[in-house]
């Protein structure tokens, strides 16, 4: 059986979230077709520019197909490829919010969250457009939905009042080499990076409620501790950017902007501790790498990151200035203590829960699934 895949994410230099998500399951799924687990024996990956070196490497059964033009990518250049190659693909997975259209094959997207729905005011138009009309598009063509979490899962019905059988839950995880890498970030000699911060990572988007956690760590009593929010910008950023201004502390707070995956692991290792208090998570992968380097997390009460940290966060009101403050507090307070040591032992044990390989071994047998039930 013949696999066809939107690999315009994954191509992407500078990876977050949808990519960073495509990435790691074309790579796995790649490991596992190629060790023979799978029943969809070829794959043919689209792109529209050359793969980059980080792509997995063509093979027998894995082909890069390089198509134009980039702009309308879904809606032109892929599916007129799907439409023209032969044999046709047995099913097409697209691991975003879009599926292409006018394709006769059965198609299989991925949803990270619904938080375009959710929280519609914290996107800029042309984005809210077509999150809410494409993705309303691809439900109703989509043999089957990927999701990341419960949470997401449960929100995709409601929104979209989709059947629980054509959703599933595919977990993002961390990378395979994270805790292996030698060539790091040494917080020491980076001008930006102080002796003691409480980390965040994050694009810079409002979603992130970033201006709201500057907004708390302002009114922290302990004042020799930094503020460190690792994240590229993203859209409505420039209230993030004025923040630390608006409330005293820019001499306190650094923005170190996009920080590659391999730079990553001394950032959290060395961290007094990790606050996200976003408004809306599908996911939150940060989370999740927080608690793999030892780190207590102090995140939101809402969405999925519960899901996520278990009972080793310490939760807070996104909503409540107080709340973060408190949460934050707590944190600090801890430093040292047996609970601290009990929370960050806790955080690494559900940390192995997640593990990509078992990710596109989930995402590999619903496409077989979809791809079997098409067939005559």
């Amino acid at each position: 059986m013949i696999l066809a895949i939107d690999g315009y994410e994954a191509n992407a230099a500078n990876r977050v979230g949808v990519g960073r998500y495509s990435l790691e399951l074309l790579t796995h799924m790649h490991a596992r077709i190629g060790n023979g687990a799978s029943p969809l024996s070829a794959v043919r990956v689209y792109l529209p520019d050359r793969p980059a070196s980080h792509m997995p490497k063509s093979a027998d059964y894995w082909k890069y197909s390089v198509r134009s033009p980039k702009t309308l990518w879904t809606f032109w250049a892929f599916p007129m490829a799907l439409r023209r190659d032969r044999p046709p693909a047995d099913v097409v997975f697209s691991p975003t919010h879009y599926l292409p259209r006018f394709v006769a094959v059965p198609k299989v997207m991925a949803i990270m969250d619904v938080s375009y729905l959710k929280y519609p005011e914290l996107f800029r138009p042309q984005d809210l457009h077509k999150l809410v009309h494409w993705t309303a598009y691809s439900v109703r063509h989509a043999a089957a939905i990927i999701t990341i979490s419960e949470f997401s899962k449960n929100a995709i019905i409601e929104a979209y009042n989709v059947p629980d059988s054509r959703i599933t839950v595919a977990y993002p995880a961390l990378s395979d080499s994270v805790g292996e890498k030698r060539n790091m970030l040494k917080t020491a000699s980076h001008p930006k990076v102080p002796k003691r911060y409480i980390l965040s990572v994050g694009t810079l988007q409002p979603r992130k409620n970033f201006s709201r956690l500057i907004e708390a760590f302002s009114r922290l009593s302990d004042h020799e501790i930094a503020l460190v929010i690792v994240g590229k910008k993203g859209w409505m950023y420039e209230d993030i950017l004025s923040a630390p201004a608006r409330f005293g502390v820019s001499d306190r707070v650094h923005f170190l902007d996009f920080v590659a995956d391999s730079d990553l692991p001394s950032l959290y290792r060395n961290a007094q501790l990790f606050a996200l208090p976003s408004l809306y998570e599908g996911f939150g992968l940060p989370v999740l790498e927080a608690m793999v380097h030892g780190v207590p997390v102090v995140v939101s009460n809402t969405s999925s990151l519960p899901e996520i940290a278990g009972k080793a966060g310490m939760y807070v009101d996104p909503s409540d200035t107080a709340s973060i403050v408190e949460g934050m507090s707590q944190a600090i307070r801890e430093k040292g203590t047996d609970e601290e040591k009990s929370r960050i032992a806790l955080g690494k044990k559900l940390a192995k829960r997640f593990t990509w390989d078992r990710s596109a071994e989930v995402v590999l047998d619903v496409l077989a699934r979809v791809a079997k039930e098409s067939r005559p």
